[in-house]
C-alpha cells in the first residue's frame, strides 16, 4: 500500500514550496489509494517556533489537504511527533555504533575550527579524511571514551561513512543519480542535546511507518547518500525517492520573507513565500491547491488545460510528469486563477459568502432571488470574492456619482436625447428580456443614425455610475424595468460633461 508523509518542521510560517511538497505527497497518495500521513519533525530545539505546528496544521486543513494520521488524527504508528520519540533514536543510534557504523565524538565547534585554520580549508568537512585525527571513540579507548562521558563531556554520535563508496540511487523526477563518499560528510545523528539530526529520525520513521515513497524539496537531494548508507546500514529496504524543483521569485532568486509585508507592496521581482498571506488576501483554497500543482507538474504534452479541481489533480497526477527546472511563481497567473475558480464556483455557496460583505456597508439586497442574479452575474468578472460589494454596489443602490473619466469619454451632445428616447421605447415593453431591450436600443439609434456604441456607454454610465460592468442587457434585466427606467431619467438630468 502506497504511504507517503509531508514532515515539515515547525520553525515558523509556512511555505509555498512546503504547502506543494504536502500537495504532491497527498495528490500521489490519493491516485494510488494510499495513506498521506503528516510527521511533525520537531527535534531541532533551537529553531522551535511556538505555535508553528498549529499553523501547519491549520494550513494543510484550509487547503484541504487533511492528513489520513498525524498529531491530529492519530493511526497506528504515532505518536507523530519525533520529539516523542526520541528514545526510539537513541536505540537505533546505539545499534549503528554496536555494530560500527557510527563513533561518539567529543570535539568541540572550537577544535573544529583550529583544524580548518590548521589545514587552510575553511569549508573542511568532518569526514574520513580527518577523522582518524579529531577526539572521537576511533582514537581513544574505551576507558578513555566512558571517562568523558561520565564526565558529562558535551558529545555527538556520528555515521561512519566509508570511504571510495560510490552511492548511487535512482530518484523517479531525476532519473539516476551518484555520490562519491568523499562529497559526503560523517554525518552527525544524535546532537549533545541527545536528540537526533533530521538525517536519523527522517529515516527510522520512514521505516517504521513504513513510508513506501519519500517525496521532498530538492535540498534534501545531497543529504541522500547517507540515508540509503543508513538503511543499509539497518539491513532495511529504502523508500522510492523524488525530489521536487524550486520554486522561485520572477526575477529567478530563491524566495525569502526578507523585507516582505504583504502582497500588496512587494519588491520588484518578489514575491512572498508565505501561504499565510495568501489565506488573508482572499485566495480560495482551490486556487492554490490548483496553481502551485503546476509549478513543476504538468497534465501531460498537448493538455493545455490550466483549472483543475483538487479531485481532477488527483486523477491526472504523476511523479513522472514534475520537471527537474526550477518553478517561476507569477502572482498575476495565480490571480487569475482565482477568478476562474470564483467563475466556476457555485452561485447558491457564493450568495451566503457575500452577504457579510453588503451587511458591512449597509446594503439592503431585497429577495434572496435578486441576489442570487447579481451574485450570478458578477462571479466571472471577481478576481476576490471580497470585491464583490464593491463591484456590484450599483445593483443594491442608485449611483450617486458618475466616473468622471467614462463621462469625458463618452457622454455625448447628444446622449441625453438618446437615452430619453430609449427610456420611452423600455416604457413600452411588455417583457423586460435581453432581446426584447437590445432591438428598442436598436430603434433609438438606427432612428437617429448613431452607432449603437453612442447609446450602450451612457446607458450603462446612468444606470451603474461606471464605465464597466457586466453585459449591459444582462445588466439592465438583473436590474428590472422600473430600476432602469428611473435611473436613466436620473442620468439625463444628473451628467453633464
Amino acid at each position: 500500500m502506497t504511504r507517503t508523509r509531508f514532515a515539515p518542521s515547525p520553525t515558523g510560517f509556512v511555505h509555498i514550496g512546503g504547502l506543494r511538497t504536502a500537495l504532491y505527497n497527498y495528490l500521489f497518495a490519493k491516485k494510488h489509494g494510499g495513506t498521506f500521513i503528516l510527521r511533525i519533525e520537531d527535534t531541532d530545539r533551537t529553531r522551535f517556533v511556538e505555535g508553528a505546528t498549529e499553523n501547519l496544521i491549520s494550513a494543510l486543513n484550509w487547503a484541504g489537504l487533511v492528513p489520513d494520521e498525524g498529531p491530529e488524527t492519530g493511526g497506528d504508528f504515532g505518536p507523530y511527533f519525533q520529539s516523542e520519540r526520541t528514545d526510539l533514536y537513541k536505540k537505533y543510534a546505539q545499534e549503528l555504533l554496536d555494530n560500527g557504523h557510527a563513533y561518539i565524538a567529543f570535539d568541540t565547534p572550537e577544535e573544529m575550527d583550529e583544524k580548518r585554520k590548521s589545514t587552510g580549508n575553511p569549508h573542511l568537512k568532518y569526514d574520513a579524511s580527518i577523522r582518524n585525527e579529531m577526539r572521537n571513540s576511533l582514537n581513544l579507548d574505551n576507558a578513555q571514551v566512558q571517562e568523558l562521558i561520565d564526565a558529562e563531556t558535551p558529545h555527538v554520535i556520528r555515521l561512519k561513512i566509508p570511504e571510495d563508496r560510490t552511492f548511487t540511487f535512482k530518484d523517479i523526477i531525476r532519473g539516476e543519480v551518484s555520490f562519491k563518499s568523499e562529497q559526503v560528510d560523517d554525518q552527525v545523528l544524535i546532537k549533545s542535546d541527545g536528540f537526533p539530526t533530521y538525517h536519523l529520525a527522517n529515516v527510522v520513521d520512514d521505516h517504521l511507518m513504513e513510508i513506501t515513497h519519500v517525496i521532498r524539496g530538492e535540498e534534501w537531494l545531497s543529504s541522500v547518500p547517507k540515508h540509503i548508507y543508513l538503511y543499509e546500514c539497518f539491513g532495511w529496504q529504502a523508500p522510492e525517492m523524488a525530489h521536487l524543483p524550486l520554486i522561485l521569485n520572477p526575477d529567478k532568486s530563491k524566495m525569502s520573507k526578507r523585507d516582505i509585508q504583504s502582497l500588496d507592496d512587494l519588491p520588484q521581482g518578489k514575491v512572498d513565500p508565505d501561504v499565510a498571506s495568501y489565506v488573508k488576501k482572499g485566495f480560495e483554497p482551490e486556487t492554490i491547491i490548483n496553481y502551485i500543482a503546476l509549478l513543476g507538474w504538468n497534465p501531460g504534452e498537448g493538455d493545455e488545460r490550466q483549472i483543475f479541481t483538487k479531485e481532477e489533480l488527483v486523477n491526472e497526477f504523476s511523479l513522472e510528469r514534475v520537471n527537474k527546472a526550477a518553478a517561476i511563481f507569477d502572482l498575476r497567473k495565480l490571480e487569475w486563477v482565482n477568478g476562474e475558480h470564483i467563475t466556476q464556483r457555485d452561485t447558491a455557496e457564493l450568495v451566503e459568502q457575500v452577504k457579510p460583505q453588503l451587511a458591512e456597508k449597509g446594503l439592503d439586497y431585497g429577495s434572496e432571488e435578486y441576489l442570487f442574479k447579481v451574485v450570478d452575474l458578477l462571479k466571472s468578472r471577481m478576481l476576490f470574492v471580497d470585491q464583490f460589494a464593491v463591484l456590484g454596489e450599483y445593483f443594491f443602490k442608485d449611483p450617486e456619482h458618475y466616473d468622471e473619466k467614462t463621462v469625458k469619454k463618452r457622454w455625448k451632445d447628444d446622449s441625453v436625447k438618446l437615452i430619453l428616447e430609449f427610456v420611452d421605447e423600455i416604457v413600452k415593453l411588455d417583457v423586460f428580456d435581453k432581446e426584447s431591450i437590445e432591438k428598442a436600443l436598436h430603434v433609438v439609434t438606427e432612428r437617429n443614425e448613431a452607432g449603437t456604441g453612442r447609446l450602450i456607454h451612457p446607458v450603462r454610465l446612468a444606470v451603474s455610475g461606471m464605465g464597466v460592468g457586466p453585459g449591459l442587457y444582462d445588466m439592465l434585466v438583473v436590474l428590472g424595468k422600473e430600476t432602469v427606467t428611473r435611473r436613466l431619467k436620473a442620468g439625463a438630468t444628473a451628467i453633464t460633461r
